[in-house]
């Protein structure tokens, strides 16, 4: 019996609902062989390769549906998010404008704009488009990506409520997998993450994984993203006692494996980032589910139980726009420590494309998180620090071309933003990042692993204070180091702190000798494991006990 073309692109768009992406595809090759006018399986087919990071590949797919179907607002808007991971950020806001021209309220489509734009630097409009995200989400109307949203707003009850718009949409709630209880003589911890490859949070939670106490704990790492080969993958699968490859598995039957590994705390690594998979959770894998580290805002989710933090980076006043309960460290909640080193000769001035003279001030972050604001305040410490220049990482073409026009009509000669480019190892990064006087850091989204890059290579920090959990990562790290002194509360008095520090070389050196002694807590990755350990033994004793997830520091309830 010959099956019909629709049976067979309904059992492709079945598997592919099931997170079978690698079977999705075959079947989906199989049925475009035979039927290649079909935008349908086009646009499918893209999905899945968007799922599994193929993105060149998603984008040549989600292009064919385009020629077959240019009325579909869905596959303009997915080729344009496959192009912005492929770093083609101008064709990828072409793409989105056409996919809200044909539909205006398609999920995330204005919000996606905007994060094109923001990565070239492209801010017309911006400030509109800003406020109109915002008044979209207060209607309930998801507009924005979570993480997105964190670029552009700095309001807890506005990631809260896009949070949680995004989670009704990708959650699905099914029959817990886990039921019962467990009693293990050492307490089973999963990290969960699509990220355990050459990536910012995979650095950030290796000192971690190497220093679990393995006397109490059983580490395991569960990956359901892709194996770049990188020497960090395998230094995280080295850090594991137990590393699950579960590539090409459902979010059910990933949380089944969970479950038979008899798992007492799962911790997602992910949020709600690109990549992420929320069904694992929402199909209850474990007792407890905790989410850390890569997403610093709430995930909206109520099937997520902690969010691990700091006092700083999450005050009790802010608590109410966290789906999640606070399991409160006792420093700083961002891992340190950074054991890069580089053996060849310290570079020079010259070497990195700076002025042999002249105070260098950086900024080593995504330019999707330099706002106009942000980049205002560094133009007026430019303008008022003579000879000074702005080195900031090399973005793509368009965003230098914007950045540079966007100083000379603030009165800064183009020539004074100065472009970092990517070196072959980050220890070479770090050497070179030592030639910078002060780092400023960005708001409403701080710096996080950059802000302990520019740390490890001796580079003081000014951060803003921010108003939500993403804009406070400057203030913890700062208030573990102990020097206030390097938060500003207002944006004139950041401007002021970095023009004072760049005309007084004792006070900067006084500050970045105080930083460089009272880092060794902050990269202490033994003592911080412990901090960690018994944060997590004590949401398990309350589970045991009975008592439901509360927000908790130390020893007591916060």
């Amino acid at each position: 019996m010959i099956e019909s073309a629709e049976a067979r692109l309904q059992n492709a768009n079945k598997l592919l609902a099931l997170g079978r992406f690698d079977v999705a595809i075959a079947a989906y090759d199989e049925f475009l062989r035979l039927y290649p006018g079909s935008g349908e399986a086009w646009h499918n087919r893209g999905m899945a390769f968007a799922e599994t990071k193929r993105f060149a590949l998603a984008a040549q797919s989600f292009g064919r549906a385009v020629e077959l179907r240019p009325d579909s607002a869905a596959s303009w808007h997915n080729r344009g998010m496959s192009l912005a991971e492929l770093g083609e950020f101008e064709q990828a806001a072409h793409d989105h404008s056409q996919a809200l021209a044909i539909q205006p309220d398609l999920p995330d489509a204005r919000g996606n704009l905007v994060i094109a734009r923001l990565n070239c630097c492209d801010w017309q409009g911006l400030e509109e488009e800003r406020q109109r995200i915002s008044d979209l989400l207060s209607e309930g109307k998801p507009a924005i990506v979570p993480f997105g949203n964190l670029f552009i707003s700095g309001s807890p009850a506005d990631q809260l409520r896009c949070a949680q718009l995004w989670m009704a949409r990708h959650a699905t709630h099914e029959a817990p997998v886990w039921r019962g209880s467990y009693d293990h003589e050492r307490l089973r911890v999963a990290y969960v993450s699509g990220d355990f490859r050459n990536h910012p949070v995979a650095g950030s939670i290796l000192p971690l994984l190497q220093n679990h106490d393995r006397e109490k704990f059983e580490c395991f790492g569960i990956s359901y993203g892709p194996d770049d080969s990188s020497e960090m993958r395998r230094r995280i699968i080295a850090g594991c006692e137990h590393f699950v490859d579960v590539r090409g598995g459902s979010d059910h039957e990933i949380a089944a494996l969970l479950r038979r590994r008899e798992i007492d705390i799962a911790i997602d690594l992910m949020g709600i980032t690109w990549g992420c998979r929320p069904g694992i959770f929402a199909a209850r894998c474990a007792p407890l589910q905790v989410c850390y580290l890569g997403f610093p805002s709430t995930t909206g989710a109520d099937f997520i139980d902690y969010i691990i933090a700091d006092r700083m980076a999450i005050p009790e006043s802010e608590q109410a726009f966290f789906s999640e309960k606070i399991a409160y460290l006792p420093r700083c909640y961002l891992p340190g420590g950074c054991d890069a080193e580089f053996s060849g000769p310290a570079p020079s001035r010259n070497s990195a494309g700076l002025p042999e003279s002249g105070f260098v001030f950086c900024c080593f972050n995504a330019n999707y998180k330099i706002l106009p604001e942000t980049f205002a305040s560094w133009m007026a410490i430019l303008r008022a620090v003579e000879g000074s220049v702005l080195w900031l990482w090399e973005p793509n073409a368009a965003a230098k071309v914007n950045l540079r026009c966007e100083a000379a009509e603030r009165g800064v000669s183009p020539e004074r933003v100065i472009f970092a480019p990517h070196l072959p190892s980050f220890s070479e990064h770090l050497a070179r990042a030592g030639l910078a006087g002060l780092f400023l850091d960005t708001a409403p989204f701080n710096a996080h692993v950059t802000a302990i890059d520019a740390i490890s290579a001796g580079v003081p920090v000014l951060t803003l204070a921010g108003t939500s959990m993403s804009g406070r990562a400057g203030q913890s790290l700062l208030t573990s180091l102990e020097i206030a002194e390097l938060i500003a509360h207002s944006a004139e008095r950041y401007v002021q702190t970095a023009i004072r520090l760049a005309r007084q070389p004792e006070e900067l050196a006084a500050i970045r000798d105080k930083m460089i002694r009272n880092r060794a807590v902050l990269f202490d990755a033994k003592a911080f494991a412990r901090g960690f350990e018994r944060t997590l033994l004590q949401m398990h004793d309350r589970r045991r006990s009975g008592q439901p997830p509360e927000s908790f520091s130390g020893r007591g309830i916060a």
